[in-house]
């Protein structure tokens, strides 16, 4: 059987229209089922899953007590699902649905991961596919695992997922964490497809803060920063301590004041981005031993009654 995780926030426009999109494509190829994870909807999302999973048996829900993000929803979805693989997909269909065979086949000839690849960005700015590829580089050269292209949309064999539900930390990255697992991976490219209905939840802001907390949660990069400014900095003190000494021998040495405020300048603002990144760190730190769950499920729908409330 194949498990369908859709992770959904003020989705109300598209659930109906996934769930019938889903079951059409997937009715006759596999035995499915399809959960929605509502992750704290704030518009009839939850109502409308509701009323899908007592008219179908097929389509299951979890609704969470509060907006715990997107990752949450994601694991909450993996640790519910009872399939012998299981998938990822969005709730706005713009990853293409249609595709799910092809990986489901995939996954049938011997491999145990899945992904699908965005041949194309759509209509993303240019600003935001500049960020991604800036983003994409970083992770790649920091942790050696290459996520151009990558997306949330994957096909998972049963022991990865169990892999990925056995891991203790709170703080996640699934699309990272889904290759770093390993396993046998095949790719399979596809066209981001505009949204079905209703406008995008992400904003540049709330990406730049995914971004932070995703590199900060995988990668030590950022500590990193703080080395590489150091050494620079001492290569320029040498540097501009040799001129110094020489134009003191020479007599020419020029009034200092500016070159002080200058040092001054250069050196706070070094420490006082160090401190910031290790602050950073501190506080994710913070937040991993204090061991609270990722999600608290306040809602089900379907027959999902010997799942955790909490993970």
């Amino acid at each position: 059987m194949l498990s369908v995780v859709i992770p959904a926030f003020n989705e109300q426009e598209n659930i109906p229209a996934a769930a019938e999109k889903l079951s059409e494509i997937l009715s006759p190829v596999t035995d499915f089922e399809l959960i929605f994870v509502d992750d704290g909807s704030r518009d009839n999302t939850w109502n409308i899953i509701k009323e899908l999973s007592e008219k179908d048996k097929s389509v299951k829900g979890l609704h969470f007590s509060r907006n715990f993000g997107k990752e949450g929803a994601i694991f909450a979805g993996l640790k519910a699902a009872s399939g012998d693989c299981v998938a990822v997909i969005d709730c706005d269909l713009q990853h293409p649905p249609q595709l799910l065979p092809d990986m489901l086949s995939a996954w049938k000839n011997g491999a145990e991961v899945v992904e699908a690849v965005k041949s194309s960005r759509g209509k993303e700015g240019i600003i935001y596919k500049l960020f991604a590829k800036s983003f994409y580089r970083m992770m790649k050269n920091s942790s050696n695992i290459n996520l151009d292209g990558a997306s949330d949309y994957k096909l998972m064999d049963r022991k990865v997922v169990d892999a990925l539900n056995d891991m203790p930390e709170r703080l996640t990255f699934f699309r990272a964490l889904s290759c770093w697992v390993g396993f046998k991976t095949e790719r399979i490219e596809f066209d981001v497809a505009p949204r079905n209905a209703g406008k995008t939840k992400w904003s540049f802001r709330k990406l730049f803060k995914y971004a932070l907390s995703s590199i900060t949660s995988f990668t030590n990069v950022p500590m990193q920063i703080i080395t590489v400014s150091g050494i620079l900095f001492f290569i320029f003190a040498i540097i501009l301590g040799v001129q110094t000494i020489v134009n003191f021998c020479m007599g020419t040495a020029a009034d200092g004041f500016s070159t002080v405020i200058l040092l001054i300048l250069i050196v706070g603002s070094i420490l006082m981005l160090g401190i910031g990144i290790i602050g950073y760190y501190l506080s994710k730190i913070y937040e991993e031993i204090k061991c609270r769950p990722r999600y608290i499920v306040s809602e089900r729908a379907g027959d999902l009654s010997g799942q955790d409330n909490k993970r």
